[in-house]
């Protein structure tokens, strides 16, 4: 009798947790649009029981809705793009730095904010891609422009197209050249790029690579998902964009290809901070970082997680050389670059 009724409260004991989990919400403020990601949060959910409640906003609109709400706020989570965003997101006080053995564990330290005074990191990047170089193979070398140093070079005068020099892709990936460079070699570098443009930065990342591919440009700037959607494409136009562009994972001889994040962070006023916590962790796990690889043709940023994205292994063979400066620095540099542009009339 008595094994029966510990047995009874054992089960009482389940079914009770199993519905506290059921009533559990984290609300989510994300700047990651993507269809694919949708079986990402039905997975969570399906293993904690707890329901996530998702504002789909840009990072702008985001960081405008935190900064209105302020202690008010709902948001358990914040999920920016790039490390620029990120990196304003911090400076701007939107988040909760946290400590998370699981997460250091599985991030490496150059993908993640810098630690506060205590230890806690502000936040993490839980995807990577990289800002690659796309040419014309017919008209343009490989080896013209197989380094960033390369498009401000004036042999490539006329052929460069780019999208707008301010926007996040292009601050970040300029505020890590200034860290390689230096400021100064940075802006004559930048002032180079104008000179060569084929035509005024318009449009997107995937504007550029047809852009190439229709002989409007020689050369141009993406980042690596772009890419990867057209070579996925059964569509015959993607296709023959495809056919028509090679790749470049620039300065594999000297520092390596830059790469920026999609991350995240615990909201400075969450109600849920151990369940929010969960979530990032959960995002550092294996079959969440394979799918940032297989669904959005994203690189993982945790250590020692392979992929099976055919996309991303005809780009790379396998592998590539990344830099490996902390992205958060590339964060902080984008303020002295905006400044750099202005000067140079990069638009």
């Amino acid at each position: 009798m008595m094994k029966k009724h510990i047995a009874l409260v054992a089960l009482v004991c389940a079914a009770g947790t199993a519905a506290m989990a059921q009533d559990q919400v984290l609300n989510i403020y994300s700047a990651r649009h993507y269809a694919t990601d949708e079986a990402l949060y039905s997975n969570f959910t399906k293993a904690t029981g707890i329901k996530l409640n998702r504002v789909d906003a840009d990072d702008a609109g985001i960081v405008a809705r935190l900064k209105a709400e302020g202690s008010a706020s709902p948001a358990d989570i914040i999920l920016l793009v790039d490390a620029s965003r990120l990196w304003r997101g911090e400076v701007d006080g939107l988040f909760l730095p946290i400590q998370s053995r699981v997460l250091d564990d599985a991030i490496p330290a150059q993908l993640r904010g810098k630690p506060t005074t205590n230890g806690a990191i502000p936040w993490f990047g839980f995807s990577t891609r990289a800002r690659v170089i796309v040419y014309d193979k017919a008209h343009v070398k490989k080896e013209d422009v197989d380094t960033y140093e390369e498009l401000g070079d004036p042999k490539n005068k006329g052929k460069l197209c780019i999208r707008s020099g301010s926007h996040p892709y292009n601050l970040s990936l300029f505020g890590a050249v200034t860290e390689h460079l230096g400021e100064a070699a940075a802006e004559q570098w930048l002032k180079g790029m104008v000179n060569n443009m084929a035509r005024a930065p318009k449009g997107g990342d995937t504007d550029q690579i047809k852009a190439v591919a229709s002989g409007e440009c020689g050369v141009a700037v993406t980042n690596s998902y772009y890419l990867a959607r057209l070579m996925r494409s059964s569509t015959p136009d993607d296709r023959t964009v495809v056919e028509r562009v090679g790749v470049v994972f620039p300065n594999q001889a000297s520092w390596g290809t830059h790469v920026n994040i999609a991350g995240g962070a615990v909201a400075k006023y969450s109600k849920n901070k151990a369940n929010a916590i969960k979530f990032l962790e959960y995002l550092a796990s294996p079959v969440a970082q394979e799918h940032f690889a297989n669904g959005n043709n994203e690189w993982p940023a945790a250590k020692g997680v392979k992929i099976n994205n055919p996309a991303l292994q005809a780009m790379t063979g396998g592998s590539f050389k990344s830099e490996t400066i902390p992205i958060s620095v590339v964060g902080m540099n984008q303020v002295k670059v905006q400044q750099m542009l202005d000067r140079v009339g990069f638009k």
